[in-house]
């Protein structure tokens, strides 16, 4: 009789070497219960074999099997089998998910407030210099360097701030209206694949002057008018028509 292991049958072997019939191998053949002993150990040794191989097979499908993938549980339902450092990760993911979401949604209701409340805001050209002080030779004439970078300002209460881009939470740099002594038009200059620039500059009682530049003469005389009605200054300095 075959013995089984699982759904799987596992036959021993039946095969052995023929030998001339006697009238003892007749006998014992005629009868179950004289069958020699050796019949029944191969039987056990083969048995014993077949199970463990079916055994390393099954462990080794276990190993290499991918994980993480659905299957059907007995109730028909999917599920999915996770390790314990595969959840961790998960959560981490989702903490990181729901962290970048709360930042975006900071960036989103600066963003409104500004567009809201701000007297002006807009992508502006921007360089720095310092006058020179009393007693110091004057600044050398730099008009053809291009060191203009690319700000965010906005003109919103006392101050004008500068950020890096609209996005931003904080300015990169900030300065009272209070503190801005002088603005007025700068000559028009023409940078490459971007035609002619329009600016203008404000000047701070510390001696630091912001330059400011824009493709659109429009807004460059929107912002002028802006800062010499807030700073309460004149506007008796002509906007040049070029250089």
């Amino acid at each position: 009789m075959d013995d089984g292991f699982g759904k799987i049958k596992v036959i021993p072997d039946h095969f052995q070497v023929s030998t001339p019939p006697s009238e003892d191998s007749l006998q014992n053949r005629s009868s179950p219960d004289s069958r020699p002993s050796t019949g029944n150990s191969s039987r056990s040794c083969s048995s014993l074999w077949s199970r463990r191989k079916l055994r390393r097979a099954a462990f080794m499908l276990n190993l290499f099997s991918l994980r993480g993938l659905p299957w059907s549980g007995a109730d028909g339902q999917e599920k999915v089998q996770l390790t314990a450092a595969e959840l961790e990760s998960l959560r981490s993911e989702l903490a990181d998910i729901e962290e970048r979401e709360a930042h975006l949604k900071a960036q989103l209701e600066h963003i409104d407030e500004i567009l809201r409340s701000a007297r002006l805001s807009g992508y502006l050209y921007i360089r720095s210099r310092w006058t020179a002080l009393p007693g110091e030779p004057a600044p050398i004439d730099d008009i053809d360097v291009d060191d203009w970078l690319p700000r965010f300002v906005v003109l919103h209460g006392q101050c004008i701030f500068f950020y890096l881009c609209s996005t931003d939470l904080s300015p990169q740099d900030s300065t009272l209206l209070s503190d801005v002594v002088e603005v007025g038009p700068l000559p028009n200059f023409i940078r490459e694949d971007e035609g002619t620039q329009y600016s203008f500059y404000i000047l701070t009682r510390q001696g630091l002057r912001y330059e400011c530049s824009h493709v659109s003469e429009v807004q460059v005389d929107t912002w002028l008018s802006a800062l010499r009605t807030d700073c309460k200054l004149g506007s008796d300095v002509e906007v040049p028509n070029g250089s």
